[in-house]
């Protein structure tokens, strides 16, 4: 009689974990992915028919901001973790309940699909970047190049936050994109992440 003979199979090793980096801007929104692209999507002001108006009707304008965040949403997809930039509130100026209109329903859009959501701000951000909460924006932009080359941000700002949000999330998660200094991560304890099963708080 035949000897049975048992297949074996090398075990596929798990794909890392794919996190999205979000900068939210009405006017470029920098999206980052740890599949290696990033890209820059703002909100596309109609013209005025009258030179002289400022400001479009508001049903233009809303319908100008829900495309915004319809191109957005399907751009970041549904990844296993997403991280936001915070609202900058000391920011000033025309614009800032359409700016909070729009973090808000994208943080909605991704709270109901069930995407993990971990919050970043500012100061935080470019700490992880930089070393410095402080640091400048072509601080960031410097060490977002140098640091993350596969991430082409084109020297724009609203990139190079993104790459950052995205690399902080991965590094979270234990897959970092690259070796951080200790200064850097510290930035990790200042963020608010979501509860994920077998992750440690």
């Amino acid at each position: 009689m035949k000897a049975l003979t048992i297949p074996t199979h090398t075990p596929t090793p798990l794909a890392p974990p794919l996190v999205v980096g979000i900068d939210p801007s009405l006017t470029g929104t920098g999206i980052a992915s740890t599949n290696g692209w990033v890209e820059v999507h703002g909100y596309q002001r109609p013209r005025a028919k009258d030179p002289g108006i400022t400001q479009l009707p508001h049903p233009e304008r809303i319908q100008a901001m829900r495309d915004l965040l319809a191109l957005v949403t399907t751009t970041i997809g549904y990844p296993d973790l997403a991280v936001m930039e915070l609202p900058a509130v000391s920011r000033s100026g025309g614009g800032a309940h359409e700016r909070g209109w729009f973090w808000w329903e994208l943080y909605r859009h991704l709270s109901i699909n069930q995407v993990p959501v971990a919050l970043m701000a500012p100061n935080a951000r470019a700490l992880y970047a930089t070393g410095k909460g402080n640091a400048a924006k072509g601080a960031v932009i410097d060490q977002v190049s140098r640091r993350f080359p596969t991430w082409t941000t084109d020297g724009d700002d609203n990139a190079a936050d993104a790459v950052t949000l995205m690399a902080a999330g991965a590094d979270w998660l234990g897959h970092p994109i690259t070796p951080m200094p200790q200064t850097h991560r510290a930035a990790l304890a200042k963020a608010i992440w979501p509860e994920l099963p077998g992750k440690p708080a």
